[in-house]
């Protein structure tokens, strides 16, 4: 604080000899110059790959890429001097196979399809990375193993076996719109990977209809596409959804998963439920506190809940092992990345040591507690599990089989054949407690 003014006049200081404006000037010039030179010598180190760098190749763009940067991937290059050449597509998995032929691949890559990542594990793509994981720090659907070693890890997780309805709806309510295939707000539109919302019913509905075991059966290719357990789960979606119907096909098969719920915000809505995983409580219909969910298990097969429910994951996998590389596995393993990418996504850590507190909202909170539960028995999604031929000739037959549920047997007589073809590498495990 500035000494108080006590009125009397102060004299004033004797002026001292400054520098020359001579001098003032070419010191600003030296100094601009140096200033010029250092960014110059950083440009050049980049340019001729003297820092080090780490590419990773993900499946956000626009904004959702922007916020992983700045919530994960600034933090990392800060704190370690490391430099992450992010790349995000929407087609990843043919960017992948595309960069991996040519001997160009990603340092490091996250899926969503443990299928997908075995294809390369048995390609010998894939680098072992359990060394650099907290031991004990994901459950162990989350991370199988291939000869005792750890290949991935999740990022982040989605809750599935779930459905979405306005918070205003009663259980009754809820239970007889189930029962009117135009109640559900269905959209069968991904682009590329247009059909994964139907293989999400029918894996949803077969897990809850003959329990985890079969589920996990059939998702390792140990059970007939044929199987009754399999053909009944398709049947049940054929009443739910109304398949054949034009109209409701029609525009399912037109409407994108993300705008499916739009039609429930209408004035008046025009559907009610959606079966679809957690990331779709963000959506205008749900948001804010006007929707709610609910197991899905006592609208899709009446019976009350399993203890059983689907997820599905962000998966990260390493593919050129440096000590770089090393260092941002073991950063993206930790609870401080997931928590800080978990705060500004959709999604949620399953990272045992995230404290589920942490989330915002009591509905997020609950969400997080069901994914890390250990009483519960997690299954991975089985299409996103099984081989990519398998998995891709099955959202596909789920297109089919909506416009022609009539051509049920003849769809399931091809995913067998397939599901029978040499060559293909299974998962050894999807399903675990805890």
């Amino acid at each position: 604080m500035s000494a108080p003014d006590d009125g009397r006049a102060q004299a004033a200081p004797a002026r001292r000899p400054g520098p020359s404006r001579r001098l003032l000037r070419t010191v600003t010039l030296v100094a601009s110059c140096l200033a010029l030179i250092a960014a110059a010598v950083i440009v050049g180190v980049r340019h001729f790959g003297r820092e080090p760098t780490v590419t990773l190749l993900a499946n956000w763009t626009l904004g959702d890429a922007k916020k992983f940067e700045d919530a994960v991937l600034v933090p990392f290059e800060k704190r370690h001097h490391i430099h992450v050449d992010y790349q995000g597509s929407s087609a990843e998995s043919q960017v992948l196979s595309a960069d991996v032929e040519a001997g160009t691949p990603p340092d490091v890559v996250v899926l969503t399809g443990p299928g997908e990542l075995a294809s390369y594990y048995r390609q010998g793509k894939l680098k072992r990375i359990d060394g650099l994981i907290p031991k004990d720090g994901f459950g162990t659907s989350w991370t199988p193993t291939f000869d005792g070693g750890v290949y991935w890890f999740p990022l982040k997780a989605d809750l599935k076996s779930i459905v979405w309805s306005p918070r205003s709806m009663s259980d009754e309510q809820r239970a007889d719109a189930a029962r009117q295939p135009r109640q559900w707000c269905l959209g069968m539109g991904s682009g590329a990977t247009s059909g994964w919302p139907g293989t999400d019913w029918i894996e949803d509905i077969l897990l809850q209809q003959a329990g985890w075991r079969t589920y996990q059966r059939w998702a390792l290719g140990q059970l007939s596409w044929n199987s009754k357990e399999v053909k009944k789960a398709w049947n049940t979606w054929h009443g739910l959804v109304g398949a054949g119907d034009e109209k409701v096909v029609g525009r399912a098969l037109v409407t994108s998963y993300r705008d499916a719920s739009a039609r429930a915000a209408r004035k008046p809505p025009q559907c009610s439920l959606e079966h679809q995983a957690s990331f779709v409580g963000t959506e205008d219909a749900w948001k804010d506190g006007k929707g709610k969910y609910g197991p899905s298990s006592p609208l899709l097969t009446g019976k009350a809940g399993s203890g059983s429910w689907e997820v599905s994951g962000d998966l990260v996998a390493l593919l050129h092992e440096t000590p770089q590389t090393r260092e941002l596995i073991r950063y993206l393993a930790s609870a401080e990345a997931q928590q800080a990418w978990s705060s500004v996504e959709t999604g949620f850590s399953v990272n045992n040591e995230v404290d589920v507190n942490t989330y915002k909202g009591a509905q997020r909170r609950l969400l997080a507690a069901t994914l890390l539960d250990r009483g519960a028995v997690h299954c991975f999604d089985a299409s996103d599990a099984m081989p990519p031929s398998v998995r891709d000739a099955f959202a596909q037959a789920t297109i089919d089989f909506l416009a022609r549920p009539d051509r049920l047997d003849s769809l399931l007589r091809d995913l067998e054949a397939l599901r029978k073809k040499g060559g293909l590498t299974w998962l050894s495990s999807v399903c675990a407690r805890g």
